[in-house]
């Protein structure tokens, strides 16, 4: 394989692209269009022409190719996929954020339209919606069955136009769950959060791989240290990918030189590369935590991986998703693309995390479901590790491959405060909206609080604030079940300080609340501590 080196931080070398979440959410550059004649091509080209030709009924050959298309490449692997001309600039949109919509990257699992990922301060975001959740209904209209391009055409639209949607959630089975989203703009940051975490500890959050990613990374990293930070923590929790430019530079900075970052192998050898550290970095020498969980994926876990394979960092959390494939864009003549799948990209160490798609998309989709009934996420022994795939890091410590990237410190889910009763109000959306309505209704008076300390002086106190939301989640068809409220006490007070805050300050305020006794982030900084 060819070794490639960063030689400088802001200029990428020409490896492959960018690496996404389930699906719709990858870029690339365009691969050079060959055509050959063969049986195959010639048998195609046969059927096409019987059938344009002695079809009973008039048949548009192009609509037939449109949804043929997909079912084609959809027996490839999870990832490589058609995107009709109408829908490719809005798809490309995605990981630029500029765009108008409801704020949500979706996947189409068994007919049914299901929310990959809720984009941090988008609508979707502010009502309530969740990743997992399933779109079962858009403004009255049944949605199962749709196709990406119906469900984009509907949850589209003007600038400040409502959208109502069913939604079904694992939470709350049996019911239907009723939203209505504004559409509005998608910011466009990747970066949600950056402040010391303590006086020494610096925390930065990253929601994607965008185009902006490696620059808003490196002014907040700098601006903390400004601030006296000396050891940080990277939050991947959530981040399903993008770019694998940005997670390249980012690891670059972290690394001495010559240190393998990522590599990549195809079918195509002109996909084999090598990416190598050139030693430039600012923090190769401060402690490093990276926080990942089951939804963290693809450029996520390669800045992930090269951390772990280095011995560079601490990995904390739970197993991240298990995508190690690598999509290049091919643009058709009718300016429709098909993203293929050309490599499989490895760590340091040589391994692949690719979970398997053999038994089907189905399957592949449904795999986090899966771990979560085996108990995966809340004991590191239920997690299923192939002892074939047996790999060393640079300090010889061994690691897997074949399905994400176990961390060095499993933390399970964290359940307490979960009761029934939670689960009712948070699936009705209400803890949002109490939060929304609160600080709208106080705006005026709460808005010369321009600081989260001021700000969280000048709330009601914890137990007016609980009864006010208790009055409220009643007041829409919640009664209140006193045992169950207190035992999520805690918890629902820093969710509505948290919402608030966000409604009133920013998201990196809103994380310093909500990031409050998050057991993760603890293990997190107690593994620092050690430096």
């Amino acid at each position: 394989m060819n070794d490639k080196r960063i030689k400088n931080p802001l200029v990428w070398i020409p490896l492959i692209i960018a690496v996404t979440f389930v699906a719709g959410m990858w870029t690339g550059s365009a691969l050079i269009h060959r055509s050959h004649n063969s049986d195959s091509t010639e048998k195609l080209a046969t059927v096409l022409k019987l059938i344009e030709s002695q079809y009973v009924d008039e048949i548009d050959i192009d609509s037939l190719l449109e949804k043929s298309i997909p079912d084609l490449l959809a027996h490839l692997d999870p990832h490589s996929v058609y995107i009709a001309r109408e829908d490719l600039q809005s798809v490309n949109d995605e990981l630029d954020g500029s765009f108008s919509g409801i704020g949500i990257s979706f996947s189409i699992i068994n007919d049914s339209v299901t929310v990959l990922e809720v984009i941090s301060g988008g609508p979707s975001e502010k009502v309530g919606l969740l990743a997992g959740d399933r779109i079962v209904s858009i403004d009255d209209s049944v949605s199962v069955g749709w196709t990406n391009e119906q469900v984009i055409r509907n949850l589209r639209g003007d600038k400040g136009s409502d959208v109502k949607l069913g939604i079904k959630r694992a939470t709350a089975p049996g019911e239907t769950l009723t939203y209505v989203v504004t559409r509005g703009d998608i910011p466009v940051n990747s970066l949600d959060a950056a402040y010391l975490i303590d006086k020494t500890t610096g925390y930065v959050k990253l929601n994607k791989f965008s185009a902006t990613t490696y620059n808003e990374f490196i002014q907040a990293m700098a601006r903390l240290q400004s601030q006296g930070a000396r050891k940080f923590i990277v939050d991947l929790r959530g981040n399903g990918g993008g770019y694998m430019q940005p997670a390249i530079q980012m690891a670059n900075e972290f690394l001495p030189k010559g240190r393998l970052i990522v590599s990549t192998k195809g079918r195509d050898t002109s996909m084999d590369e090598m990416v190598v550290s050139d030693g430039t970095g600012t923090f190769q020498n401060v402690p490093l935590t990276v926080l990942m969980d089951e939804y963290s994926a693809s450029a996520s876990e390669i800045f992930a991986g090269a951390m772990q394979d280095n011995d560079r960092g601490t990995i904390v959390g739970r197993r991240s998703f298990g995508k190690g494939l690598v999509q290049n864009q091919t643009m058709l003549p009718d300016s429709s693309a098909i993203r293929l799948t050309v490599a499989r990209y490895y760590t340091p160490s040589g391994r692949c995390i690719q979970k398997t798609y053999k038994n089907g998309i189905s399957d592949y989709n449904n795999e986090i479901l899966e771990r979560y009934a085996r108990g995966e996420f809340y004991s590191a022994d239920s997690v299923k590790l192939d002892d074939k795939l047996v790999f060393k890091t640079v300090g010889g410590r061994t690691v897997y491959g074949g399905g994400g990237i176990m961390p060095d410190l499993f933390v399970p889910n964290d359940t307490t405060g979960l009761t029934s009763w939670y689960l009712t109000v948070a699936n009705a959306g209400l803890i949002h909206r109490f939060s929304f309505e609160f600080a709208d209704l106080n705006r005026a008076e709460l808005s010369n609080h321009g600081t989260l300390d001021s700000l969280l002086k000048a709330l009601p106190d914890d137990d007016y604030l609980l009864q006010a939301f208790v009055n409220y989640a009643q007041e829409n068809g919640v009664a209140p079940r006193w045992y169950y409220i207190n035992i999520s006490r805690p918890m629902l007070v820093n969710q509505l300080k948290a919402f608030i805050v966000r409604d009133l300050l920013d998201m990196s305020d809103f994380y310093r609340v909500w990031n409050t006794d998050d057991p993760v982030i603890d293990k997190a900084l107690r593994e620092l501590s050690k430096n």
